[in-house]
């Protein structure tokens, strides 16, 4: 069975309960453990769902909160309902016998 996965990315959640409110508060305390990244690229971690972060930046990120990742990622998953196609095992489906075609209509004027 598919089963898809979604995942919420909650540092806007952590850097707000330490009382962080701005992006930028966030540089130099990566600074400190070695994470050098400009403003735009802290404000797109902390503002937008990332698809893709170093494990170096989420240790950093850890560190600072005192938290693990799974208090910075919250991840959900269900199964996907795979879709029903008409088949022979569905009781609305009828077994069409291909042997038999039916005749081709022949149309004829009433003029002649």
């Amino acid at each position: 069975m598919k089963r898809q996965v979604e995942y919420t990315w909650r540092l806007s959640e952590l850097m707000a309960a330490r009382g962080l409110h701005n992006t930028t508060d966030l540089i130099p305390l990566l600074a400190e453990r070695g994470i050098i990244l400009s403003r735009p690229q802290v404000y797109r971690i902390v503002n937008q769902k990332p698809e893709r972060v170093a494990l170096q930046v989420i240790a950093a990120i850890c560190d600072i909160f005192s938290c693990g990742p799974e208090d910075l990622i919250t991840v959900t998953a269900a199964d996907v309902r795979a879709r029903k196609t008409g088949t022979a095992n569905s009781p609305n489906v009828v077994d069409l016998n291909r042997a038999v075609r039916p005749r081709r209509a022949r149309i004829i004027d009433d003029d002649h």
